[in-house]
């Protein structure tokens, strides 16, 4: 029996050997606040290297300083860090796994000494702090970051660039009316708080001409927030820039009560699957093989991102085949074990 989930999948020039994706998930594990890979990071993403996942998506990581989440992230935003991804990457690739980075600026959701930075100047929530208002100065900075971190990723060797604009974080932040208030260029009509992620997408091209994904929440769930239709018109925007997938999430600009169930957010990747006429990857509560099978027959994504599932079980594609009645080959040192 064959299964669409265990087929390969090719954008641009390269071909995951399967559709299965691990979702970035921070770890918080960098130690004094350098934002350098640890043994903890080796050991972490190899193993799912060694599960046979198709393609893995390493962690939000910080393009500058004052853009991380927490002290602890991982960080591009320098040139010491090559070093540490590069090693990272070939660990990953001895299992014929394809890698990816997620770069992300954490906005006014960055949990840091000093100040932090927003499209305006409105705290999350009443816990949190007021960010600065980004002037155009910073806006322009924070797009050459992002062009230096895409530069060293691909020095790095990474087959896969996802911009995290998801969640409640910078650019996110900067897409969605209800966090974007300003008045100038970058605010106002979608076209306007498009532009600073249309700014980034546009730098990272001139040093990136491998793939691309973006994460994006595509339901702010908020009666004057964006819906699944909002975003098939960013989606489409996104597309005639060059962008090859969208990561499909949901939530996390502004504090909101959500639905939660397996593959509640599939049907937003299937909305914009169709009307932007553009690769999607669905994600959100998505643990066992019947089910992501189901999402990719019936064409509501074309890769199935798994998140906790996988820290669950690193080996999952291969629980995933035996549930789907599938033999997928594994490392020669687990032959005994693995059939």
């Amino acid at each position: 029996m064959s299964a669409k989930l265990f087929s390969p999948f090719t954008i641009k020039d390269v071909t995951l050997k399967n559709r299965i994706v691990m979702a970035p998930m921070c770890m918080y594990s960098s130690h004094n606040e350098d934002g350098h890979i640890q043994n903890w990071h080796r050991t972490h993403y190899t193993s799912r290297a060694v599960g046979q996942v198709g393609l893995i998506i390493v962690e939000a990581t910080a393009v500058t300083p004052q853009g991380r989440i927490s002290p602890r992230d991982l960080g591009i935003w320098s040139d010491d860090h090559i070093e540490g991804f590069t090693e990272l990457v070939s660990m990953m690739k001895e299992h014929g796994t394809k890698t990816g980075i997620q770069l992300a600026h954490a906005g006014r959701k960055a949990n840091l000494e000093g100040e932090s930075f927003a499209p305006s100047a409105l705290a999350f929530n009443e816990k949190m702090k007021t960010p600065k208002e980004m002037t155009k100065e910073d806006i322009a900075e924070t797009v050459e970051a992002f062009k230096k971190a895409a530069e060293r990723a691909a020095k790095a060797g990474f087959d896969v660039i996802e911009l995290h604009g998801a969640h409640g974080y910078l650019i996110n932040e900067f897409l969605s009316p209800l966090t974007n208030k300003r008045t100038d260029e970058y605010g106002g009509s979608a076209e306007n708080r498009y532009r600073f992620l249309r700014e980034i997408i546009e730098a990272i091209k001139t040093v990136w001409d491998g793939v691309l994904f973006v994460r994006v929440s595509a339901n702010d769930y908020h009666e004057e927030g964006l819906t699944p239709l909002d975003y098939v018109f960013i989606s489409q925007w996104m597309k005639e820039q060059g962008v090859d997938l969208i990561d499909v999430s949901s939530g996390a600009v502004v504090p909101a009560h959500i639905d939660i169930y397996p593959g509640y957010q599939v049907p937003y990747s299937e909305t914009i699957r169709i009307g932007a006429e553009i690769s999607t990857g669905a994600v959100g509560l998505i643990t066992t093989g019947i089910q992501a099978e189901e999402i990719l027959q019936n064409e509501r994504a074309d890769l199935v991102f798994l998140a906790r599932e996988l820290l669950r079980d690193p080996y999952w594609p291969r629980t995933a085949a035996k549930e789907l009645g599938v033999t997928i080959e594994g490392p020669k040192q687990y032959e005994r074990g693995w059939i």
